[in-house]
């Protein structure tokens, strides 16, 4: 099945990355990731924050307030407003500069995971971690080059999670006391179509993958089946998210990064299609 796409902002963003809906924000937020901004959609106007050099990834908490994982630390915001102040929590992941942060998501039980990659992409280089509440990391997969999208099954018993490099988004057990384990094979995305970014998993589970180089979007269903297709005008397409008022609407960042914006004009924009099925709503931190 064949999916069509359409612009809701501009092309805003030099590497749009990570949207997120929430009701609480009003709507939608992402990042501009190499800038080191938050965006936020408000109708048709787009508010942006500065972060940091880099802003990897964001969430809602629990408690109230977000918190945006940065170039190598996490911070938080008490409040829900874009502008609202933020304080580090804990200190510097690592210090070797030429590793930061990446894509990230929480599970069912609030716990924030993050993932990391080297500047240059250098294989086995990233990790990707589970925060604990006062910030420090703790591996659960090792030697990872580009960590990237990550979500889980309708009833929390699984979750997705692609290492672009690998070609493929790789599916785990999940337990709530034991946490991630059992990774295996899900999908494989043809080289030619692109690569595995960011991801999301829909209320009938099904899972949608951007595909950085690819210029779309694919669904794969429960079984790891191909069965639907989002194209778009950009080839850089990061990450997806469902949003609106019934999670009816899939929200997709792309990237203008290294890319020639005559031949690709809407490239660092927000895309948005209406596939038919409604998302979840996004699982919060518990920071």
């Amino acid at each position: 099945m064949s999916i069509a796409a359409y612009p809701v902002t501009d092309p805003v963003s030099e590497h749009g990355e990570g949207p997120v809906w929430s009701a609480r924000w009003g709507g939608l937020r992402w990042v501009d990731m190499l800038a080191g901004d938050v965006l936020a959609l408000d109708g048709a106007t787009v508010r942006r924050r500065r972060v940091g050099k880099v802003a990897a990834a964001l969430r809602p908490r629990v408690a109230g307030g977000y918190v945006v994982a940065a170039e190598r630390e996490l911070l938080l915001a008490d409040s829900d407003d874009l502008d609202a102040p933020l304080r580090p929590l804990g200190g510097e992941a690592w210090s070797d500069p030429s590793v930061r942060m990446n894509d990230g998501g929480c599970d069912p039980g609030g716990r924030f995971y993050i993932g990391s990659m080297a500047y240059d992409a250098a294989p086995g280089r990233g990790s990707f971690y589970v925060a604990g509440p006062g910030g420090a990391l703790s591996v659960v997969l090792p030697e990872v080059t580009i960590s990237n999208g990550f979500d889980f099954s309708p009833d929390g018993s699984l979750a997705y999670y692609a290492d672009t490099a690998t070609g493929r988004v790789d599916v785990l057990d999940y337990d709530p006391d034991k946490g991630l384990g059992g990774r295996r094979p899900f999908a494989y995305v043809d080289p030619e179509r692109g690569q595995p970014d960011g991801l999301t998993v829909d209320a009938e589970g099904g899972v949608w993958v951007a595909l950085w180089q690819g210029g779309a979007v694919h669904r794969y269903d429960p079984a790891g089946r191909l069965d639907a297709v989002v194209a778009l005008p950009a080839r850089k397409v990061t990450a997806v998210a469902f949003g609106g008022d019934d999670l009816g609407r899939l929200f997709i960042t792309t990237s203008a990064l290294d890319v020639d914006r005559a031949e690709q004009p809407e490239a660092g924009a927000v895309f948005a299609a209406d596939p038919g099925v409604r998302g979840r709503p996004v699982l919060p931190a518990a920071l």
